[in-house]
């Protein structure tokens, strides 16, 4: 803010301190110099406070598609990466039915506007949660069968991947905040110390981060094998 004034003061007060006009005589156009040039307002915690909220929301993420993975057991988590042409537009099954699991083998689909119940059906056919619908016309039965062996060793290598993918996620986003303190180191604006220990700081919230994706994971691959 105080760099947008700076550069719209000498247009709005030309006579305000801080800026410099060459006389007309030296045959320069009117210019002038910015007094706050030098000055950005950047506090390196923020930097931290912002990458370690980015890396909840790639934990959350995570663990949001974990939830997705079925381990033998219902659950209306299972749906939850379903999406519905509804009208032309993909739609959220959760946002279109209600979602209930009357036992540990089966969930229901109970969908508000009766006329998009194929339309409901047929994308849960072409999703992969790898379940077959039962349509009566009035509501979805979803049925869950008991995994296999081989599945499940499957369905283990796909849970590895999703926290890889989100380890990833953490590396870039902690790459991005180191980036940023060494910009503010290198322009002068904090000491090599402060870059130093903010540095350490968003690779201790990386580390946290990361522990607890591989938790995430761990536990879920343990529910996956257990039979």
């Amino acid at each position: 803010m105080r760099v947008l004034v700076a550069w719209l003061a000498p247009l709005l007060c030309p006579g305000v301190a801080g800026w410099h006009r060459p006389p007309a005589r030296l045959g320069y156009q009117a210019s002038f110099r910015p007094l706050f040039m030098s000055e950005v307002d950047v506090d390196p915690a923020e930097i931290v406070l912002e990458a370690e909220s980015r890396m909840e929301k790639s934990l959350e993420s995570v663990k949001g598609s974990l939830n997705t993975i079925r381990t033998g057991r219902a659950s209306a988590s299972l749906l939850d990466r379903v999406n519905v042409d509804y009208y032309g537009t993909s739609t959220p099954l959760k946002q279109l039915a209600n979602i209930g699991v009357p036992s540990a083998t089966q969930l229901t689909v109970d969908v508000y506007d009766k006329s998009s119940i194929a339309d409901v059906e047929r994308a849960i056919m072409e999703s992969d949660v790898g379940l077959t619908p039962q349509n009566d016309g009035t509501i979805i039965r979803l049925n869950i069968p008991p995994l296999t062996e081989e599945r499940r060793k499957e369905l283990a290598k796909q849970t590895k991947a999703m926290g890889e993918d989100g380890k990833v996620a953490l590396r870039n986003i902690r790459r991005d905040a180191v980036d940023q303190l060494k910009k503010l180191e290198k322009s002068g604006d904090i000491s090599k110390d402060d870059s130093t220990g903010n540095q350490g700081d968003v690779q201790d919230v990386t580390d946290k981060f990361s522990k607890a994706i591989d938790e995430a994971v761990s536990k879920k691959e343990k529910e996956i094998l257990t039979l």
